[in-house]
């Protein structure tokens, strides 16, 4: 199982060194992959007194796009792992491009982790349909994977009609591509048609009977499960766990209750920590040093 870090997207700033330093470190202490966050734009609140989302317009977002090309310019190993971006409010034949310029620059170090979102204004803003996004972006899977293995495409289908074109450059193969989401149909849409599942759950009890009929619905697809990758997420009220008592074995019991689930990757997450300072995220990810293969 890999273990890579999620970049602190709302608590890292706009000081490029700061980026610099923590792409750089996290690299050299052995981690597998930055996975980073993304969202747009984000609702203003003066108006919106009930407001419930998880961010708002106060959350700083750096675009996972422009910031992996920044990381993959000053980094040599470490992948990139988009988690998520938001596919149906963005153009499939854009994304296909950028993703494709990404991983040729990055010398094939991406994943894209992909997902249909909660927030209905910021489809709004972007000009893009909230209520059939679901829909929508199975049929962009389609579009992204002909894209990247045809040199020209001719494809017309609910929402897509592509008349006899292409993207170049193309990247060397099919990126893979990974679904987030914890709803049931998100769920078979990823046995059918992904390369991995971004869990929403937790090692536990009713992780383990996700795991269960996650691992059926890829069976009845006529897939292999073992061929289907899993990234878990190593949330922050375990590593605050660890902070209070400075006991490593609390991480590690984490780290292999993952594997007894069947992750192939965890992405270790220190933001809402309380961290001030990169210096400070930076030190917290030391202490899985010790467990990185």
């Amino acid at each position: 199982m890999k273990i890579g870090v999620t970049f602190p997207q709302t608590e890292i700033g706009n000081n490029p060194n700061d980026i610099k330093l923590y792409g750089e470190e996290v690299e050299s202490m052995g981690f597998s992959h930055i996975l980073a966050y993304e969202h747009v734009v984000g609702a203003n609140l003066d108006n919106r007194p009930n407001w419930n989302g998880v961010y708002n317009i106060n959350d700083p977002f750096h675009e996972p796009f422009v910031l992996f090309s920044f990381l993959s310019s000053i980094t040599s190993k470490i992948k990139f792992f988009t988690g998520v971006i938001i596919l149906p409010q963005r153009p499939a034949v854009l994304v296909a491009k950028q993703a494709a310029s990404l991983d040729i620059l990055s010398n094939g170090r991406l994943e894209l982790g992909i997902g249909i979102g909660w927030n209905d204004l910021e489809y709004d803003a972007l000009g893009m349909n909230f209520k059939n996004r679901g829909k929508r972006c199975e049929e962009q899977i389609e579009v992204l994977k002909k894209l990247w293995t045809n040199k020209s495409v001719s494809y017309e289908g609910d929402f897509h009609k592509i008349p006899d074109v292409g993207i170049n450059p193309m990247p060397k193969e099919s990126i893979p591509i990974w679904i987030g989401g914890g709803a049931e149909v998100v769920l078979k849409r990823t046995a059918r048609v992904a390369d991995g599942w971004m869990a929403t759950i937790q090692p536990n009890n009713q992780g383990f009977e996700t795991i269960k009929k996650f691992k059926k619905y890829i069976i009845e697809n006529a897939r292999d499960p073992k061929k289907i990758g899993i990234n878990g997420t190593f949330i922050p009220a375990v590593i605050n766990e660890f902070l209070n008592s400075k006991d490593k074995s609390i991480l590690k019991d984490e780290i292999n209750n993952w594997k007894q689930l069947g992750a192939t990757q965890i992405s270790i997450n220190t933001m809402n920590l309380g961290l001030k300072s990169v210096s400070e995220h930076l030190s917290v990810l030391e202490n899985f040093s010790e467990f990185i293969n």
